[in-house]
């Protein structure tokens, strides 16, 4: 496996730490039999076409650092429909709207299983994730509990409240930090990611715990946030026992280690709460308002799971997951969406004279605005075309030999699907590199996988949970950021100047954070 444990590329040039391990680990002799062999076979099964493959590593190399893209220029050699070999990992990549509707509406099922990263079996984190659940009843299970209990149009439209709430307190921190810096004669430019993920994190913290988690005075909340960052860190690291599985036992970086010590401090501030919310629920006979946490507890069991229920420890595991994954892949989509906004002069005129118009200047953007935005809705449907925050999704395996494309594709093969190259391929896509939100004003595209020409979600069983929650907080912050301030870029950078590179990570982020200047705009 070479992604991390949400489905992001790692830092290749890592990889050339492992050259000492495999001189201690490996039989040259073995291994190239064993090579043999693994070719003759692909050859009789009608692979698809793809790079030749070096002894041991396989196609590692051909990835360089920014997997995606360097898989996107592979299909003008070899097609939409690439194979690889990574370790001793059968990879499928699929990289064109054709391609992904095959697999999406013909083949989901077959490609509907998941292949877990050695670093996340670390407290069994993957048998209670839904992101990295092996496809069967008990995910299935826990995939309808997320669903049905915090993602249905109804929980969203009751939790608008606490969107509101985390959205206006971001905007209350970028005033008072930057008048702060103002008077210490500073320009008060901001670091607009970190007030984003501060958000986010809370929104997530309030959805599930019914409290705000970061910038308080709990060393609970500090202590969640430092070793969610540390995990984030330990999963993005490339780990030779997800290419080389016979390594297990040895863990020979540590990985495993290490995530075990994060994620257990990670899991024991989550069991916190809960308990705390269980001693709750003994003196209370109905809560007035419930968040996430007490629908987990109605299925709560001491047994191990059941069809309907869950051991403590899974729990546990869920509510970590969703902090994982709702915090990380939002803000990040908010940075890009104002990265190209600053990059575009006449959009971003354009989004605030709709806002103008439709909100004006005396009141605060609210959720029942969004409709009448459509600009304002083309430009995060753009960015998330240009910028998806998993570039390759999060990946699938093959639970049978399937015959896909006319190539026969073996049982427990994983698959990459490109997202970033199919938002960029030019038989669907006109002027594709461009930030064009206009493509999207006449257009009935959306997000919700049914496009096969547009997958930021993914699509299929395995598409994202958190989609109707992800749009909410997307056009609401946005809109917010945009209608309270006027951005300007320091004296230091010009629209064309901003660096676009990419970071990998739990999320495609910049790799240098976008900087601004904020000035107050909106008149209460």
């Amino acid at each position: 496996m070479i992604v991390s444990h949400l489905g992001i590329p790692m830092d290749w040039r890592s990889y050339s730490n492992l050259l000492a391990w495999l001189s201690l680990a490996f039989s040259a002799s073995a291994l190239l039999l064993l090579l043999k062999c693994r070719q003759s076979r692909h050859h009789h099964n009608h692979s698809p076409p793809g790079p030749p493959a070096w002894p041991i590593f396989g196609n590692i190399f051909d990835l360089g650092t920014i997997p995606h893209r360097n898989l996107y220029k592979f299909r003008y050699k070899y097609g939409p429909v690439l194979w690889l070999r990574l370790g001793f990992t059968n990879t499928l990549v699929i990289q064109s709207a054709r391609a992904a509707e095959e697999l999406f509406k013909n083949h989901d099922i077959s490609f509907c299983d998941r292949k877990v990263p050695d670093c996340c079996t670390a407290h069994n984190y993957d048998q209670g994730a839904v992101s990295l659940g092996r496809y069967g009843s008990i995910w299935r299970f826990h995939r309808r509990l997320i669903t049905l209990d915090l993602m249905t149009n109804k929980r969203i439209k009751e939790s608008a409240f606490l969107r509101i709430k985390c959205i206006n307190s971001m905007i209350q921190y970028i005033e008072e930090d930057t008048a702060a810096a103002r008077a210490r004669g500073e320009l008060g430019e901001v670091v607009i990611a970190h007030y984003l993920f501060v958000m986010t994190f809370n929104l997530i913290g309030n959805l599930v715990l019914s409290q705000d988690l970061a910038n308080s005075q709990s060393n609970e909340g500090l202590e969640f946030s430092h070793a969610m960052d540390k995990i984030t860190v330990l999963s993005g690291k490339p780990n030779a026992t997800d290419l080389w599985p016979f390594l297990k036992m040895f863990d020979p970086q540590r990985i495993k280690r290490d995530m075990e010590r994060e994620m257990g401090k990670a899991l024991r501030v989550v069991e916190g709460f809960v308990r705390e919310r269980i001693e709750e629920r003994k003196l209370e006979k109905e809560r007035s308002k419930k968040d996430f946490l007490d629908a987990l507890l109605e299925f709560e069991s001491d047994e191990e799971a059941g069809p309907d229920k869950i051991s403590i420890q899974t729990m546990f595991i869920i509510i970590l997951e969703i902090f994982f994954a709702g915090t990380e892949t939002t803000s990040s989509t908010m940075e890009w969406a104002m990265t190209e906004l600053l990059r575009c002069p006449e959009s971003i005129k354009r989004v605030k004279e709709e806002l103008k118009r439709v909100v004006g200047q005396k009141r605060k953007v609210e959720e029942s605005d969004i409709d009448q935005l459509p600009y304002l809705q083309a430009v995060l449907k753009e960015t998330m075309r240009l910028h998806p925050t998993l570039p390759l999704l999060i990946p699938r395996n093959s639970l049978e030999d399937t015959n896909f494309m006319g190539y026969l594709i073996p049982k427990d093969t994983q698959v990459f699907v490109n997202v970033w190259a199919i938002g960029r391929d030019p038989e669907s896509w006109q002027d594709p590199n461009s930030f064009k939100p206009e493509r999207f004003l006449e257009s009935d595209i959306d997000y919700r996988g049914k496009n096969f020409e547009y997958l930021p979600f993914g699509s299929g069983r395995r598409i994202c949970a958190g989609i109707l929650l992800a749009q909410r907080v997307l056009h609401l912050g946005l809109a917010s950021l945009l209608h309270c301030f006027d951005w300007e870029l320091s004296s230091n950078y010009t629209p064309d100047s901003i660096d676009m590179k990419e970071k990998m990570g739990m999320a495609v982020r910049k790799l240098v954070p976008l900087k601004a200047i904020p000035k107050k705009r909106m008149r209460e």
